[in-house]
């Protein structure tokens, strides 16, 4: 140890250090009066006999440091968004989708359907149920059938918009729903009684999903 530690003392001497001093209860480096660690030529710190890697400093033997708790863990995982259950359900005029007894999408009905898709773009759905219904006109089985393909109509153009087909249902109930009270909009067809039952000729569309907040 003697031998290491003159020699540390004549190399700093060469090196134009006139007054090196040693702590060991303190350093396991040679410093000067300043306190300064004295440096080799290349700028290598010069070790005291008393130096073990307990003794260490970044200055020195950056390598030897202890690792942070902070260098030591992975930065902590963004906050995943919070999800929270969500359901809701709205009801479509079918004469505003539809021309009268037709099952395929007005222009003006593909409107509302993007201003429904619109209002649940904060949702992630799991499941979109379209039912048709149909006003007492019509034989049980003819209403049926259009129910059932005005509900497909709209299962379609969720289709077209991205939302995938298992997670889409269409049904249809013909005219077993009805909206409108037995005395209500009594009488043959006509152009007064078919505006009546109108509540009658809808799609209810159902979404159970979650909602995403930030």
């Amino acid at each position: 140890m003697g031998l290491a530690v003159s020699c540390a003392l004549l190399l700093a001497s060469v090196s134009g250090v006139t007054s090196a001093q040693i702590d060991p209860a303190t350093s396991g480096y040679v410093t000067d009066q300043r306190g300064g660690v004295v440096k080799s030529g290349y700028g290598l710190c010069w070790r005291t006999g008393y130096w073990t890697p307990a003794l260490a400093i970044a200055e020195c033997d950056p390598d030897l440091m202890p690792i942070t708790l902070a260098a030591a863990q992975p930065a902590a995982a963004a906050k995943p968004a919070a999800m929270q259950p969500a359901s809701g359900k709205v009801t479509l005029a079918a004469d505003a989708l539809f021309d009268f007894d037709k099952a395929v999408l007005r222009p003006a009905g593909k409107v509302s359907l993007d201003e429904f898709l619109g209002k649940m773009k904060d949702i992630n759905p799991e499941v979109i149920t379209a039912v048709g219904h149909a006003d007492r006109f019509g034989s049980d089985s003819y209403n049926q059938s259009l129910s059932e393909r005005r509900a497909a109509a709209v299962k379609n153009y969720f289709l077209s918009k991205g939302i995938a087909s298992n997670r889409v249902l269409a049904e249809g109930k013909g005219e077993t729903q009805p909206t409108t009270k037995a005395d209500e909009c009594t009488g043959a067809k006509s152009a007064k009684v078919i505006a009546c039952l109108q509540p009658d000729r809808r799609v209810d569309i159902e979404v159970v999903g979650t909602r995403i907040t930030k």
